[in-house]
């Protein structure tokens, strides 16, 4: 846990440095926020010995009630979230450590398929042939 916390601070230290090394120009309209650092957890403090309880995968039923941006949204934070999982994973990997929570990827990627569900069921239940058409390939895009 320790060496995570570690490397992951190296990693984001790392990139805050060849972030600040940019242009006099970019670093005036930048408000320090570097966008490396949306593929990293942040780091609890290590007095915090009580472990992390992550919450569950949505449900279909809930989803069901969401609205079409809604579920945008969520998609969107749940693609975000699965790709942060994922580097985490493949950083711990490199470095021969274990990945600590490993039962978080797959209640992420199942939201995204239960959205993906409930999506496809609007869009059958759609009158218009035309418009179910397109809500089916931007499901597909996905």
């Amino acid at each position: 846990m320790f060496l995570t916390r570690y490397f992951g601070r190296t990693l984001l230290a790392a990139a805050r440095s060849e972030s600040s090394a940019g242009t006099a120009a970019a670093a005036a309209t930048v408000t320090g926020h570097n966008p490396l650092e949306a593929f990293f957890e942040v780091d609890r403090s290590p007095e915090d010995d009580k472990p992390v309880v992550y919450g569950r995968s949505w449900k279909a039923c809930e989803l069901r009630l969401k609205s079409w941006d809604d579920l945008h949204k969520l998609w969107y934070v749940l693609l975000k979230e699965k790709n942060m999982l994922m580097t985490q994973r493949q950083m711990l990997q490199a470095q021969n450590l274990r990945f600590s929570n490993p039962e978080r990827l797959p209640k992420v990627r199942k939201s995204m398929c239960r959205i993906k569900q409930v999506l496809t069921e609007r869009a059958i239940e759609e009158l218009d042939p035309r418009r179910s058409a397109e809500m089916k390939r931007m499901i597909n895009a996905l």
